[in-house]
């Protein structure tokens, strides 16, 4: 097959005896859809699957999953590289919108199947070309409801199954803990983790609550976790708010959860809010926007409190709810211990292996 003025070959059929799952994911930096391509590789270790996965060249992913000893990884220049890396799987499995085309040219070569898992709330842009794709794919999966609906406005006949996101297991060391505590000060801390892009995140919203807060609670900190464009700005924007504090980018994210009392994500839009996941595993109470996947994670007055996006004055009066009823936020603490249960990564790769059993026997799997 021909692409431009290239001749596209592709590697000979695998040998080996298991069927070869190929992971495609493209994607630059490490956000949440990587870490859930992370999660799933390691939780499908020892399922039967011989596992590859096709990474972008000098990319964290490609790089954290190296050391797994069961695991091949193929890094790649970008997408057009990638149809020929990805060799002759089984079954593709891409993870991110930017890979889907590498996945359906190589299976015009090799006849691999291709599975889309869909993360984000906003897209596919509609146009003919994205409607080719995904109804040429052999399934289709979305995070949450709210991912669904996008999916089917590029297409109403498009059926997707429903897997949430996983929990990341992160760790925590309770001196590390008490350590960050003590040098924040004060004595409530509103935490925040997420890519510092305020026009998605509503990390602007979070320095207006604090600012309006700053006589009312003197002991209230507010801890935003993680870099990104808006990084700078922000920095600017709370230079005379000494309780307002930005870590930059960390990679022990769980000492941070640890040390919070609350976690606050007044998202404009998500297609779960995989953090939100984490939250629950360290049994925070959640301050978040009604918006997205998130009321499938979060049920307002169970497990957190969910307020329209834009609403200050919603978000401060949670905020002071929870700060002054320590009774409300053990319940919470409980409940959200139990509910973390349901987003385990061990389900989640179950989930993905009734999928790629029915793919790949023939079936189709219902809603599919």
């Amino acid at each position: 097959m021909a692409v431009g003025s290239r001749q596209l070959t592709v590697a000979s059929t695998e040998t080996s005896a298991r069927r070869l799952l190929c992971h495609l994911n493209l994607a630059r930096g490490f956000r949440g859809g990587e870490r859930q391509t992370e999660l799933l590789v390691r939780a499908l270790a020892g399922s039967g699957w011989a596992q590859r996965v096709v990474a972008r060249a000098g990319e964290p992913l490609a790089a954290r999953l190296r050391e797994l000893s069961n695991v091949e990884v193929r890094e790649c220049s970008g997408a057009l590289a990638a149809v020929r890396v990805i060799g002759r799987p089984d079954l593709i499995h891409v993870h991110e919108g930017r890979s889907l085309r590498s996945a359906w040219l190589n299976g015009m070569v090799t006849g691999a199947p291709y599975l889309v898992t869909r993360r984000v709330q906003t897209g596919p842009r509609r146009h003919p070309f994205n409607r080719m794709l995904y109804r040429r794919a052999a399934g289709i999966v979305a995070l949450s409801k709210a991912v669904r609906a996008s999916i089917q406005q590029l297409d109403p006949s498009l059926s997707c199954v429903l897997i949430p996101s996983a929990s990341s297991r992160l760790k925590a060391d309770g001196t590390v803990e008490r350590a960050l505590r003590d040098s924040w000060g004060g004595d409530f801390v509103v935490g925040h983790v997420a890519a510092l892009v305020a026009s998605a995140k509503g990390q602007a919203q979070i320095v207006e609550i604090a600012r309006a807060l700053s006589d009312a609670r003197p002991d209230m900190r507010f801890v935003l976790v993680g870099g990104g464009p808006d990084e700078d700005r922000l920095r600017d924007a709370t230079q005379d708010l000494p309780h307002v504090i930005l870590t930059g980018q960390v990679e022990d994210v769980g000492n941070y959860l640890a040390a919070f009392d609350v976690f606050l994500l007044p998202s404009r839009h998500e297609g779960l809010g995989s953090i939100l996941l984490d939250a629950l595993e360290f049994g925070l109470p959640i301050v978040a926007t009604r918006v997205g996947g998130i009321p499938e994670v979060v049920e307002d007055g169970s497990n957190g409190i969910l307020i329209e996006y834009g609403d200050l004055a919603g978000m401060k009066a949670a905020l002071l709810r929870l700060a002054t009823n320590p009774e409300l936020r053990l319940r919470i603490r409980r409940a959200n211990l139990e509910k973390a249960k349901l987003f385990s990564p061990e389900r989640m790769a179950q989930s993905y292996l009734t999928i790629y059993e029915q793919i790949t026997s023939g079936a189709t799997s219902d809603g599919m």
